[in-house]
C-alpha cells in the first residue's frame, strides 16, 4: 500500500512539474498554416435523395445552369475537375470557387444527384456514386 501510495505522489508530483515548464514556454504561432475542412451530407431515406435532387436541380436552375446533366464551373485559378456519368438520369454538380482545387465526381447506376462544391484553397475531393436514385453533397473549404 505504501508502495502504491508513493507512485502516486509520484505522478502527481511530475504532472505539475510538467505543467509549469509547459506554462512557460512561449506559444509561437505559424503563418504558413494551411488545411480543410470538409461537410458530407448523404441521403440515407428516398425523400431525403429526393430533396438533395431537387434542391441541387434548383440550384442550377437559379445559377442558369440548368439544361445539363452534367455541370462543371470553375471560379478561380488552378482549378481541376472532371466529372463521369454510366447510366441515365443523373445529375452532377462541380463547382469550385478559388484557387488550386480538385475535384472528382463519377457517377454510374440511374437517377442519381451529387454536387461537390469547393471553397478558398488547395481542396480534393474525389466522390463515386454507385447504383440507382443515391442523392448526396460535399462541401469543402480549404485555407
Amino acid at each position: 500500500m505504501f508502495f502504491i501510495s508513493a507512485l502516486k505522489r509520484a505522478a502527481v508530483a511530475s504532472l505539475v512539474a510538467l505543467s509549469f515548464s509547459a506554462v512557460s514556454s512561449p506559444a509561437f504561432a505559424n503563418s504558413s498554416i494551411s488545411g480543410s475542412i470538409s461537410i458530407g451530407i448523404q441521403g440515407s431515406t428516398p425523400e431525403e435523395k429526393e430533396a438533395i435532387s431537387n434542391g441541387l436541380f434548383l440550384y442550377a436552375l437559379f445559377q442558369g445552369l440548368q439544361g445539363d446533366p452534367a455541370i462543371l464551373r470553375q471560379l478561380g485559378n488552378g482549378n481541376a475537375a472532371g466529372l463521369m456519368q454510366g447510366g441515365s438520369g443523373n445529375f452532377g454538380i462541380v463547382e469550385q470557387h478559388g484557387d488550386d482545387h480538385t475535384g472528382t465526381l463519377n457517377q454510374q447506376g440511374n437517377g442519381n444527384a451529387f454536387g461537390l462544391f469547393q471553397f478558398g484553397e488547395g481542396t480534393e475531393g474525389h466522390v463515386t456514386q454507385q447504383g440507382n436514385g443515391e442523392g448526396g453533397l460535399l462541401f469543402q473549404f480549404g485555407f
